[in-house]
């Protein structure tokens, strides 16, 4: 186990450790004693019927989206929905590479096992029936590596799923994203400094971890995003400083292990393997009235692979969010961009499913 003050409730706020005991993982390993970092907002209601579950992307909390989508203006609304933010296995709060220990000592940084998206989908599906009592979601929702969430929810659990909202990010990962992440992984993992997944600190990655967050500018924007300059809207003065004053603190404050654990789940999300690789059949089996919402400006998902998905894909609408910051622009950082997607969701949950 590695001591990283990153990974605490004065970075993150408020959350639970919920076991689950024993997990079996979908590539043959095991978690001895899975713990899942768990924030909720809001109260269940007698009926059990007003559960939201928001699964975490790449990198990401459930801190992004306490500070930006829940509150009683947005159409998370905790004063009418009880809503579950689970954080994903690997992400540094639940068990995670850096973290195992105890129980999960035998499985601490370069040992963790292969985690699948569908291993996530699987742990969040006993946590709500086991420890809430929840058998149906009014809907489920998350960005990017969240939406792959949604998506493995929509076809593992098509029964339990209501209403499905996958804001980009898509079914199954494409041969770009696919290539993006190799590039993401042999940032870090080419530094001296990793030893193979051995090394002491988070600071000893430092040189990866800027290169890792150097990739994430190129791709992470978008072209107009550097072109119109709108980082100085928070507050730099240049490029370089938005650089080094925001993507390569965000990062490198992080784990390696973990964003590499993250990133093996991205790079081999693809709901079609529950329907021997035929993603129409795997997609017909939802049952959950749903919006595609992708960003018009993400590089890694643009909209034409949501609507090569939507045509597969029933009782499903697509609603575009415009933002020049891309992909990133889920982290709420123009200020038009929470509107749209608040728009898109009460639509979304005021229709009868």
């Amino acid at each position: 186990m590695i001591e990283n003050p990153y990974y605490t409730h004065e970075f993150h706020g408020d959350y639970d450790l919920i076991g689950l005991g024993e997990f079996a993982l979908e590539e043959g390993g095991v978690v001895p004693d899975l713990q899942l970092a768990v924030a909720t907002f809001g109260e269940l209601n007698e009926a059990k019927d007003n559960a939201i579950l928001v699964s975490t992307w790449y990198s990401g909390t459930h801190q992004i989206w306490r500070d930006v989508y829940i509150g009683p203006d947005h159409a998370l609304n905790p004063e009418k929905y009880f809503i579950v933010v689970v954080n994903q296995i690997g992400d540094g709060l639940s068990t995670s590479p850096h973290n195992a220990s105890g129980a999960n000592a035998s499985i601490g940084m370069s040992r963790f096992p292969r985690v699948r998206i569908g291993d996530d989908v699987r742990a969040q599906e006993q946590l709500l029936r086991e420890h809430f009592g929840i058998e149906s979601l009014a809907l489920v929702v998350g960005g990017s590596m969240g939406a792959q969430q949604t998506y493995e929810w929509m076809v593992r659990f098509p029964d339990k799923v209501r209403r499905a909202a996958p804001i980009a990010g898509t079914a199954q990962i494409t041969p770009h994203d696919e290539l993006y992440v190799t590039a993401l992984c042999d940032a870090i993992t080419s530094d001296p400094g990793f030893k193979d997944g051995e090394y002491s600190s988070n600071a000893d990655v430092v040189d990866g971890l800027k290169r890792h967050a150097g990739i994430w500018a190129v791709v992470g924007f978008s072209t107009e995003w550097w072109k119109q300059e709108l980082w100085r809207g928070l507050g730099f003065g240049s490029k370089e400083e938005f650089l080094t004053g925001f993507l390569e603190p965000y990062f490198t404050a992080m784990d390696p292990n973990d964003l590499l654990c993250m990133a093996w789940k991205w790079q081999h999300g693809d709901v079609a393997r529950h329907a021997g690789g035929d993603l129409a059949a795997a997609l017909d089996r939802t049952e959950a009235v749903t919006r595609i919402i992708p960003i018009d400006e993400d590089m890694f998902f643009p909209v034409r692979d949501h609507e090569s998905e939507l045509e597969l894909t029933p009782h499903a609408t697509i609603r575009v969010v415009e933002d020049p910051a891309g992909h990133l622009g889920l982290f709420g950082i123009t200020p038009t961009y929470i509107g749209q997607v608040d728009q898109y969701l009460q639509e979304l949950l005021d229709t009868e499913a």
